[in-house]
């Protein structure tokens, strides 16, 4: 009985090592069918196959052949240029992650290239669009009360680009997405203010208030800002900075916010906002 037992197990082993040899063998044909595809491919071959990818959407298939562009191509006067198509290709196949490291592998190695200040630009546009997904593309959402991370880090990517290279021509649309950037973390804040409001952390809801109003002067935000100070310093029962702030907000708005609050200003968006899902 031991003896069967033993031939037994040695059988299973036997199978499960020629499984795995077939597995191998696969694999190596796989990589070794790669590389017979790519075999007689040029640099031109390789930039134009990739080029057509993007084209299409196939921004998988992008990387893969940008990717084996560099490794057979990694000196030459276009080598710097796939660096960045790598980056590209990778923000739109919604890898920001894989964008941001091949962005700043390219700062890294030509730091005097002519196009680095695109790199600076790629890095805070992957960053602007982080998070949006399909819902967000086709329904109406309100970023401002999501995590503040992401536009915080792409404000920041955009202001380097700007300092670093004032003429270059991205930075009027970094300029507007700044303005934009601004706004949302302005109304951030008063979303936070507001929750602190709720739960009558007065004290809490002013220091947010008075945030919006130091930080973020000229924005959309600061109106609704005095007006959480007026009701927090009410409760509080200060009453002369409850006056002060109520003064403030009639001599500069008298007619209310000039920019209706995003769940404001479409019925869809208020549909958005009562159902909750953004909170």
């Amino acid at each position: 009985m031991r003896l069967i037992l033993i031939k037994f197990l040695f059988i299973c082993c036997l199978g499960l090592s020629l499984q795995g040899c077939e597995t191998l063998k696969s694999l190596g044909s796989s990589d070794t069918d790669t590389e017979d595809e790519y075999a007689d491919w040029n640099a031109e071959k390789f930039r134009s196959e990739a080029k057509t990818a993007v084209e299409a959407g196939s921004y998988e298939k992008a990387i893969k052949l940008y990717e084996a562009l560099e490794s057979r191509y990694p000196f030459g006067d276009e080598s710097a240029q796939t660096q960045l198509d790598i980056a590209y290709a990778y923000y739109k196949n919604s890898d920001p992650e894989a964008a941001i490291a091949a962005a700043d592998r390219f700062i890294k190695i030509n730091p005097r290239n002519s196009s680095v200040d695109y790199a600076y630009y790629l890095k805070g546009l992957v960053n602007y669009n982080r998070g949006i997904g399909f819902i967000d593309r086709f329904l109406p959402t309100d970023t401002s009360q999501r995590d503040p991370g992401y536009a915080r880090d792409s404000y920041d990517n955009f202001a380097e680009l700007i300092r670093r290279f004032p003429q270059s021509k991205y930075v009027p649309d970094a300029q507007q997405r700044m303005i934009a950037l601004k706004n949302n973390l302005a109304m951030h804040e008063i979303h936070v203010a507001r929750f602190y409001m709720k739960r009558k952390a007065y004290l809490a809801a002013v220091n947010r208030a008075t945030t919006v109003i130091e930080k973020y002067q000229r924005t959309p935000a600061v109106p609704y800002a005095l007006q959480i100070m007026q009701e927090a310093y009410a409760k509080l029962e200060m009453v002369d900075l409850a006056k002060d702030a109520t003064r403030v907000y009639e001599l500069n708005y008298p007619n209310g916010p000039p920019v209706p609050e995003h769940k404001d200003a479409t019925f869809s968006h208020k549909v958005w906002d009562f159902i909750g899902l953004e909170k």
